[in-house]
Order: structure tokens, then sequence, then C-alpha cells
């Protein structure tokens, strides 16, 4: 085969495959969308989207109970969501209910945009903002 066509062949691979979705941790998905969500703040009063959501990770309550029913042992109060720390529980054991073993990119969609979020053409554009903060 000509050397031209083998560099073509991988140099068109590299763009078509290399730059496929990488596994991000948890950890490194919550960073990212702390981020986006509250600047990475961690003030104890940080409330969003019109007063419905809360914290650092901009929790709703009807997504706290389903995470706290879920996991029982992470116990609080939706008050409890301000702190980073909880409010990381509550997001491991939402996407532990809802999303285990999906990528990142899944991942965000589904905390942005609720159970079916990752169907959601509105939920593209945070993807966007999550992953340039990856």
């Amino acid at each position: 085969m000509n050397k031209k066509i083998v560099l073509t062949f991988a140099v068109c691979s590299v763009l078509l495959f290399g730059f496929s979705k990488k596994n991000y941790s948890d950890a490194e998905l919550i960073k990212a969308i702390h981020q986006v969500e509250s600047s990475g703040r961690i003030d104890k009063k940080i409330v969003g989207d019109g007063g419905k959501a809360i914290g650092p990770l901009q929790i709703h309550y009807a997504n706290w109970k389903d995470a706290t029913d879920f996991d029982k042992s992470i116990g609080g109060k939706y008050s409890d969501c301000y702190n980073l720390e909880y409010s990381k529980k509550i997001f491991v054991a939402y996407m532990s209910r809802y999303a285990k073993g999906k990528d990142a990119e899944t991942k965000a969609r589904i905390w942005n945009g609720g159970i079916a979020g990752a169907d959601k053409g509105s939920t593209k554009k945070y993807w966007t903002k999550v992953k340039a903060n990856l």
C-alpha cells in the first residue's frame, strides 16, 4: 500500500476516533458541573433556577428526595444541599439510580434535564458547558 494512503488513513482514524468520549470519573464530572452550576462557589446560600434549586450543584427538592429515597444511608435534610460534600452524595446516588455505567455526557444531561435528560435536545448546550470544564 502506498505510504501516503496509509498516512492519510491513520490521520483520518485519529480524527474520527481519537476524539471519542473519554471516560471521566464522577469526581471529575462533579467538579465540572460545580463550575457550570455555581462558578465553583461554596458559600452557604447559593440559590438558582428562580429559587427552585439550591447549593453548589443546584439540586432541586425532587432530585434530593429521589436520591435520598434511593440511598437511605445519605440521610439529612434538603437544606444540607448547600454543602458541597453532601451535594456530591446526592449526585452519586442520583447517577447510581438513573445513569449507572453511562458516560459523562449522559450523566451531565440527566443531571440537567432529569431522568430523560439525555434524550432532550435542550441539554446539549449544558453538556457543551460541562465538557469545557473537564
